[in-house]
């Protein structure tokens, strides 16, 4: 039996955290003078009357959550963030239309940053820190932050994190979760203000250095001028954007164990963390070597150039510092490649993880030797930790999950007469969370306005279902899942 009033509660719960996260917004809009205090005022308004009818609904709760429980608490809360976080796009007039309100705003906590709105330097402050806010909470998970926030408000908080977490395999610094919430916020908010700073240091003016900083580390992607970041034209910001894209790009489990506690050498006997650093270096060499001799770049930009853009696809952040989409055909492949591997189990990026790249080749490995080898046991090993049989069918039946939705998504597009290259990635950048598409008219800094209604419909169920891993939403459409047995 689905517990009604407790999910009531956590949701009114986190209302009034997305409530008080506009207000934020409204601080902004009354420092800059401009005309979206309005704005800000009625969608607190809403937001709070909704929350209050929320818990109101939710009272005498016993704050359980069963595993059931959890994982509808954590896809309605998507949505539900999502919904009023289109609020002040709606309200403003900025964005006309309730769909690409909403695409918007699902974009954003996604982390996807694929966009529609244009003429961002036009916009007024208070709103485009709306957009780069939502990426900041969205990028370790929005009940996540609750539990880190507020950990006697979400009952069954273990259940609720593993119906949000990414990745097969989840790590812990502590047995308490909310004190492992806390430390793993704790890594994040200082990565985002390290970031900060260094923006600053390299030029860029304080509103630029918060938004950006947070959409880096958030491997959103948002941007606050239409140019991305390509705005600056600053070899020392490309690079400093690169590193904590890079870094937020890494578990962060395994980041705090290894910077935190000084044990460096932890990093690297990572399997995960060795294939993310291969293939961002092997990538980026080869792409810097197509740069130089096809495109010709001068040798340093070839590679702050190809750096940047690997790092920002395999990241999922999305960021742009030059015309990816006019590059050799080949880069696109490459790109897509990284769009679907992604970073890091327990990291701000999408994709399907480096982790689960490392369990295919090993499983993979163990196939050929078995076939060798009839009769032998083949255990799989990762960082000496035993994986064991039920985790290698989940991720069986995750790739072929994801797989299955790609293809199926690929039908729509190209029934609905969205040619090939345009349809593959796509679907690739919003089930990834990457957002720039490589194509010519939804490219990498350009708008998806363009797409259909019914599309954008269908890219936003693929960006929660990328963010939150797949089952973690498709369980609940299962019969067994409303099962009361």
């Amino acid at each position: 039996m689905i517990n009604l009033k407790t999910i009531y509660k956590v949701l009114g719960t986190l209302l009034y955290i997305e409530a008080s996260l506009m207000v934020c917004c409204l601080g902004v809009t009354f420092y800059y003078h401009e005309d979206d205090t309005f704005t800000f005022l009625t969608s607190v308004a809403l937001t709070l009357l909704f929350a209050i009818m929320l818990k109101f609904m939710g009272r005498d709760s016993n704050n359980n959550l069963s595993r059931r429980d959890a994982y509808l608490v954590v896809t309605l809360s998507w949505m539900l963030f999502s919904l009023f976080g289109a609020l002040p796009f709606l309200i403003s007039g900025y964005i006309n239309n309730f769909t690409d309100a909403y695409f918007e705003s699902m974009s954003g906590f996604s982390t996807t940053g694929a966009t529609i709105l244009t003429g961002l330097d036009r916009m007024p402050h208070g709103l485009l820190f709306w957009r780069s806010l939502t990426q900041w909470i969205g990028g370790l998970g929005i009940v996540f932050f609750t539990i880190a926030l507020l950990p006697s408000m979400v009952g069954g908080s273990v259940k609720v994190f593993a119906a949000e977490a990414t990745g097969p395999i989840r790590s812990k610094l502590h047995p308490r979760l909310s004190t492992n919430a806390k430390w793993i916020w704790s890594v994040y908010l200082f990565l985002t203000l390290a970031c900060i700073g260094c923006f600053i240091l390299f030029g860029a003016d304080w509103f630029d250095a918060v938004n950006y900083g947070m959409t880096s580390t958030a491997t959103g992607g948002f941007a606050v001028h239409d140019d991305s970041s390509q705005f600056f034209t600053s070899p020392g910001i490309e690079y400093t954007c690169t590193l904590f894209c890079f870094l937020a790009g890494i578990n962060f489990t395994l980041f705090y164990a290894s910077i935190a506690k000084l044990k460096f050498k932890n990093l690297f006997k990572s399997s995960e963390f060795k294939l993310y650093l291969l293939a961002t270096v092997a990538c980026t060499l080869v792409i810097a070597v197509i740069l130089f001799f096809a495109n010709h770049y001068d040798a340093e930009e070839a590679f702050r150039t190809s750096l940047f853009q690997v790092v920002t696809f395999i990241t999922s952040t999305g960021l742009v510092n030059d015309s990816a989409g006019e590059w050799p055909r080949i880069v696109w492949v490459i790109f897509a490649l990284l769009m679907v591997l992604g970073g890091c189990s327990g990291s701000t990026s999408g994709g399907i993880k480096c982790i689960r790249g490392v369990m295919l080749w090993r499983n993979i490995r163990n196939e050929f030797r078995q076939i060798l080898h009839p009769n032998a046991v083949l255990p799989m090993r990762i960082d000496g930790m035993n994986v064991p049989q039920q985790k290698r069918v989940t991720l069986l039946a995750f790739i072929t999950a994801y797989t299955i939705i790609c293809l199926l998504a690929f039908l729509v597009l190209i029934a609905v007469g969205i040619d090939n290259t345009k349809s593959v990635t796509i679907i690739l950048s919003c089930i990834g969370n990457v957002g720039p598409s490589l194509s010519i008219d939804v490219g990498t800094s350009m708008s998806w306005a363009t797409l259909p209604a019914a599309i954008k419909w269908m890219c936003m169920g693929l960006m929660l279902v990328g963010r939150l891993e797949i089952f973690s939403v498709l369980v609940i459409f299962t019969p067994a899942f409303w099962k009361e047995s």
